[in-house]
């Protein structure tokens, strides 16, 4: 960076106040860390089955607030867990583990499948622009001491009990269960949301550590306290929070399916043990349906990152259509507006690689700053992109995309390429330009878009760039 470009780019002093929609407390709230350095926790996919589009959405949302934080000037510890065990077919601890499961079916060792899984996972993050570097990816099966040892204290406080299956948490004894959300429990029937455990002491209560069944044999299993078996989901979130991060943590993320249980129930048994805070901020992200239904292996509408590319969009296609909804907002994917969404984002490159160099647009910026401030408003941030675009120089369109995340490299110097034959066609055309056989000249341009390419005549002569 020169000096100049160092000297134009807003200070975070000039930056408007961040404000985050806090599912805590239900407002907007300005964003002010516990200890200056931020602390930041998205949970992270169950590895016991390839992540669809829809599992993706978190993982760009939490990497939009770890850029905007950064842009603002904080320091961010970011954790991704990777659940490995625990999590079972239901999430409110009912059924086989999830892990446990597909291994059976494939005939393969769990972990195996949970090391296969999780490279696919991490390629995915790649392709969507999100840097692995600057996160820590732990693993639930290297924390089972931990996890142990916050269930013993939990016992040794008056939290936990044992029934036939497992340690459970005793609800009742934390009278702010279904803070978060303000769920109501009274009006959740026992059994509405899983089959009813007859002896849990309360219909709310959830496993801290489940029991391996008598004369089975489980993939992954370790020696406690109260008997052989494995870690419930929640408490491994938790383990790995204290562990890695501390006592008390400023953001906590997941989807809205983590509100009513899994994070109620990480508040629970994390404030029951140190009685403060356990996150300041609680943000989550909704739901994607494709073509208007719920993304579901028995409707065969599961779709992948890998299908994307397969189809000849830009895997940043469906980073760029995430940012088009507020994150807090339901969003439906269809091919035509992934489609829409890559033919926007090949415009953008475009631009950026023609544009010319130049100082910062500070008043532009502030616009820009001020939609991101807003709950991260990308909608409006990239509404004002395209508003001002043919006024944008490269320099201010990079500091966008310190935010957005877009402007992929790779991409961009593939769509620099121009097949020998396209440029042939341009070269003819051109020649039929000259010698104003316009008849000519308009039909090798629609060749030339036949084979996915624009021709834009300029001053300097014909450019060619990607549809």
């Amino acid at each position: 960076m020169s000096f100049l470009d160092f000297f134009f780019t807003l200070k975070p002093s000039n930056l408007p106040p961040l404000e985050f929609k806090n599912t805590l407390s239900g407002n907007l709230e300005v964003f002010e860390p516990i200890n200056g350095a931020v602390k930041m926790y998205n949970c992270g996919p169950t590895v016991y089955d390839r992540q669809h589009i829809g599992n993706m959405r978190p993982y760009v949302f939490a990497d939009l607030i770890r850029r905007t934080l950064a842009v603002w000037g904080f320091k961010v510890k970011q954790v991704i867990n990777i659940t490995d065990v625990g999590h079972l077919v239901s999430d409110a601890d009912e059924g086989e583990d999830k892990m446990e499961k597909s291994a059976k079916a494939a005939g393969r060792k769990a972990q195996d499948i949970a090391k296969e899984i999780t490279e696919l996972f991490f390629q995915d993050l790649d392709e969507l622009g999100i840097e692995r570097t600057k996160i820590e990816f732990p693993r639930a099966t290297q924390y089972i001491d931990q996890q142990i040892a916050l269930v013993k204290g939990l016992e040794e406080k008056g939290y936990a009990y044992k029934i036939s299956d497992g340690m459970y948490f005793d609800t009742a004894k934390f009278p702010q269960y279904g803070k978060l959300g303000h769920i109501d429990l009274k009006g959740l029937e026992a059994g509405a949301r899983v089959e009813e455990n007859m002896e849990k002491r309360n219909p709310h209560d959830f496993a801290l550590w489940k029991f391996s069944k008598t004369g089975e044999k489980r993939q992954q299993e370790w020696k406690s306290p109260w008997g052989k078996g494995f870690p419930g989901w929640h408490i491994e979130c938790t383990a790995m929070i204290f562990e890695i991060l501390g006592k008390q943590i400023d953001i906590h993320t997941g989807g809205v399916d983590h509100i009513p249980v899994h994070h109620n129930n990480e508040i629970a048994q994390a404030e029951a043990l140190t009685h403060k805070q356990y996150a300041k901020y609680w943000m989550h992200n909704e739901h994607i349906t494709i073509e208007g239904k719920k993304i579901s292996k028995s409707l065969g509408n599961t779709v992948y990152l890998q299908q994307l590319t397969d189809k000849g969009f830009s895997p940043r296609s469906l980073r760029y259509w995430f940012l088009t909804s507020h994150y807090r907002t339901p969003a439906n994917f269809t091919w035509e507006a992934i489609e829409g969404a890559n033919t926007a984002l090949r415009r953008l490159m475009t631009h950026y690689h023609e544009a010319p160099a130049g100082r910062v647009d500070q008043d532009f910026m502030q616009k820009f700053y001020t939609a991101i401030a807003n709950d991260l408003d990308t909608p409006k941030a990239l509404a004002l992109v395209w508003e001002n675009i043919k006024m944008l120089n490269k320099q201010t369109l990079a500091q966008a995309d310190k935010v957005l995340g877009l402007l992929d490299s790779k991409q961009q110097k593939e769509m620099t390429v121009i097949p020998d034959e396209v440029q042939a066609l341009a070269n003819e055309r051109e020649e039929a330009r000259t010698a104003k056989n316009f008849a000519r000249s308009d039909e090798l341009r629609q060749a030339i878009e036949d084979k996915g390419f624009m021709v834009k005549d300029t001053s300097e002569g014909p450019k060619l760039s990607k549809k």
